[in-house]
């Protein structure tokens, strides 16, 4: 049964300075970045980003019309939806936390847009809170590595990943995980040749059959 110590000392050996890939300076552009990042790739996120908050500030966006920021955020996709998040975020940061993202799991899950994941994803980075984000990549890897079943919810896996890992790796295995399973075991044409983890693979042993 493979053992975290081989996975940790893998991704390591692979991403020994692994970070969250989204690009901000202020501690609400990671939050809403990361609810933009949602069915996206960071990388896009990024771009669109970048032309967001230069144009507008915390106040500018609780006050922006909405058509202005959905033009901006269009090629992240689900534009109306995530552009009414980002203005109703900025409001309510402004109306009820003095504009910041506060250390508050139930605050911030209760805005909207905002779930388990991104909270882990905020928290982990802003306030060093120990916590797995189990995002697509996370969740791929996790499976096919039998650390969790096929059929679990992504909160079942998350519980599994932070039984699994010992606490105090909790926030830098997330990222090395997230780019383990975006750059090296993908979904479609996962690089499994030169991988160390692959004799524990359950996708590696069914390719091989």
């Amino acid at each position: 049964m493979i053992t975290s110590k081989k996975i940790l000392d893998y991704l390591n050996e692979l991403y020994p300075d692994a970070r969250c890939e989204l690009v901000y300076t202020k501690d609400y552009e990671l939050l809403m970045a990361t609810v933009l990042s949602a069915q996206c790739t960071d990388k896009r996120v990024n771009m669109v980003t970048k032309e967001l908050f230069n144009k507008y500030d915390l106040e500018g966006l609780a006050k922006a019309d909405l058509k202005d920021i959905e033009k901006i955020i269009r090629p992240v996709g689900s534009f109306t939806r995530k552009a009414y998040y980002l203005k109703n975020i900025a409001q309510d940061l402004l109306a009820n936390s003095q504009g910041i993202v506060p250390n508050n799991r139930d605050y911030l899950e209760s805005l909207p847009g905002v779930g388990r994941k991104t909270c882990n994803v905020v928290l982990a980075n802003i306030y060093n809170v120990p916590a797995i984000a189990v995002d697509t990549h996370v969740n791929r890897v996790a499976k096919r590595l039998l650390l969790s079943l096929e059929e679990d919810s992504v909160l079942e896996v998350e519980k599994k990943l932070m039984a699994f890992f010992p606490r105090k790796y909790w926030g830098r295995v997330h990222h090395q995980l997230v780019l383990f399973g975006r750059y090296k075991c993908k979904s479609l044409k996962p690089e499994c040749a030169d991988c160390k983890l692959q004799k524990d693979c359950n996708y590696y042993k069914k390719l091989k059959r």
